[in-house]
């Protein structure tokens, strides 16, 4: 038998040998495809229902911290809103949001809250803008993304606190000030303590909020739109103009919308720096609440809250719709 032939024959073996293979592995399985696919998906079905229960429970204890520390006192203090000091339905506490001073009370917190957030906004692309020059895994970007996630949390006393040991009546830069240069701070009135004096606190952690926030769209830029531009013959301006400013805008409107929500619903900054009055809303509901001269009308209280949850539920309402528009491109 010459080479030719013996190649042939080896060949025909190995070829039967394989088909032999494949009719004992066909017959092992019983020849039925659909037993091979039905043993496949038993296989696979009960791994998958034992894996969703455990991760229900891993939710359970974060929606029992919702349950009970948002939703349950949310509730409560709307329900206060509609019953009187026996319990009794009414309505007559929803009339008092048409009070005076609960309407200036009202335009205060939202003046307060877009002065703060437009500013807030503005300084905060600006250095969101100025991040995208650096390495994202530099130590830089590194510090300052680390600070303002820090400084954005940093508020209530401890930041009241901080601001008057620095420019209060008695600060160190308000009597550095005189000292030095002569100038007086409060020459015209002691400002700090009333809803102006609220700016500067407030912008202390709005600027790091908006940084936060703005910042992963900003990093979601593409080099190649840049580069389309170029190509077509496009300048940088109209890059700007034409790709960067269409594209942010919804995610700037969005951090916008958080920020005077961020504002609008702050307490404890302003309770501690304003001890007289009650000039916007959180202050006013703390009046309800405690305040010795105004009996009987604690459950105003709830009216008041009420205001402030569906101006923060139309907010909020804006803020996903824009965070919606903003992830279509950012995928």
């Amino acid at each position: 038998m010459g080479h030719g032939d013996r190649l042939m024959v080896t060949t025909s073996t190995r070829a039967a040998d394989t088909t032999a293979d494949v009719r004992s592995a066909h017959e092992g399985d019983g020849g039925d495809p659909s037993t091979r696919a039905s043993s496949s998906s038993d296989g696979v079905g009960p791994s998958q229902g034992r894996r969703r229960p455990a991760a229900w429970w891993g939710l359970t204890p974060f929606a029992v911290w919702v349950l009970l520390f948002l939703i349950v006192p949310c509730l409560l203090a709307l329900g206060t809103g509609f019953v009187d000091g026996d319990g009794a339905p009414t309505l007559d506490n929803l009339a008092a949001l048409g009070d005076p001073l609960i309407v200036r009370a009202f335009a205060s917190s939202a003046a307060v809250s877009a002065v703060t957030a437009v500013a807030g906004a503005v300084v905060g692309a600006v250095v969101c803008w100025g991040l995208t020059s650096l390495r994202p895994d530099g130590a830089v970007r590194n510090a300052i993304d680390a600070a303002s996630s820090v400084l954005a949390q940093f508020g209530g006393v401890m930041l009241a606190f901080a601001f008057i040991a620095t420019i209060g009546i008695q600060g160190v830069v308000t009597r550095l000030l005189i000292d030095v240069a002569g100038v007086d701070l409060y020459a015209d009135g002691v400002w700090f303590y009333q809803v102006p004096g609220l700016l500067l606190p407030y912008l202390y952690f709005q600027v790091p909020l908006m940084v936060i926030t703005f910042m992963p769209a900003v990093s979601g830029l593409r080099p190649q739109w840049s580069e389309a531009v170029a190509t077509l013959g496009g300048t940088r301006w109209q890059h700007l103009v034409r790709v960067v400013v269409p594209v942010l805008t919804p995610a700037f409107v969005g951090s916008l919308l958080l920020l005077f929500a961020n504002a609008f619903s702050s307490y404890a900054t302003a309770a501690a720096l304003i001890s007289q009055g009650a000039q916007i809303v959180p202050l006013q509901i703390r009046a309800a609440l405690i305040s010795e001269t105004v009996l009987g009308r604690e459950n105003v209280a709830g009216a008041l809250a009420l205001g402030m949850v569906v101006v923060m539920a139309v907010l909020m309402t804006g803020y996903s719709l824009l965070q919606r528009r903003t992830e279509r491109w950012q995928r």
